[in-house]
Formats: structure tokens, sequence, C-alpha cells
């Protein structure tokens, strides 16, 4: 009988089509060494992040532990361990930013949405990251949006930006 049929930790996996998604991916690379970054680089694509379910049927489908898996996980900031939102924040925090008060438009993002960095807003509308630079010194402070900088920010231009992503999607 065939491992995958009896995988526990595949059960209830999202969606039938993410769960398949996602059983094709470990059967097809299981056999190439080397194979678990690609498994949990496309594991993220289906779900978009990778949560501890997705990791057990990782680990159980290649046969190795799933502290191995997690430390993959979390050693590359690649990966996710919570959701992410509709609208992803990334407030940059390299120097440039950091001297020109980044910290302040961090604090205001998590103010504004109620929720830390690395969170999903309840809604799963927004979520916030920091980074070490989007390369946009000149612009400092900056934040982005997606793939939109936001540059020279103070944390009282934080609420209308956030207001007209969130006008938006009404």
């Amino acid at each position: 009988m065939n491992n995958e049929a009896n995988c526990t930790a595949c059960q209830s996996l999202g969606t039938p089509e993410q769960e398949a998604k996602l059983r094709a991916i470990i059967e097809e690379s299981k056999s190439v060494p080397g194979s678990l970054m690609h498994i949990l680089q496309e594991a993220q694509g289906i779900y978009g992040y990778l949560p501890m379910q997705v990791q057990k049927a990782i680990a159980e489908g290649l046969g190795i532990s799933l502290s191995e898996v997690y430390g993959v996980v979390t050693f590359y900031s690649q990966f996710s361990l919570n959701p992410k939102g509709k609208h992803r924040i990334s407030v940059c925090l390299g120097t440039a930013c950091y001297v020109k008060g980044s910290d302040k438009i961090l604090e205001a993002c998590e103010n504004q949405l109620g929720i830390k960095c690395g969170e999903c807003t309840p809604d799963g509308l927004f979520s916030i990251d920091s980074c070490r630079c989007v390369g946009a010194c000149g612009l400092a402070p900056v934040m982005m949006i997606g793939d939109e900088v936001y540059g020279k920010l103070t944390p009282d231009k934080v609420r209308s930006i956030l207001d007209s992503y969130r006008e938006e999607t009404k």
C-alpha cells in the first residue's frame, strides 16, 4: 500500500485542490536528492505560508523528521509560518530608513491595523513584515505594499495610505 494513502498529516490540508497539489509535488519530488527546498517553495506557493500540518505532511512524505523540515522553514526568511494578507506591507528597517524613523512607520502600521509585525489582520486584508532594504534609500523612510513603494513617509501619512487600500477592497 502506498504511504501517501496512509498520510494522516495530509488529511484536511486546505481545499481538496490544495491537498492534491501538495501530494503530487511530494510524490514527484521525493526521490530527488535535496528536494526539500523545492517542495517547501511549491507548498508555500499553494498555501501562501507553511502551516504545521503542511510541514508534517512534507516530513512524512519525504520520510524525514518534522524538526528537519521546521529547521529549514525557520532558517530561510523566504518562508513564512503565518498567513499573509491580500495586501502585504513591508517596512524597511535598513540603516537609512531606520535613521529617518522607519521604526515609527512600523509602529503606525501596527497601531492602525491592530496587529504586530509578522501578523495578518483577522479579515486577511493586510499583513506586516519588516525588511532590511528595498533599495530606495534616497526616499527613506520607505514601506512597500505589494510592489508599490511609498517613500519619505511620516507616521501621519500611514493612515491615508492604508485607507486607500481599504477603499479599493470595498
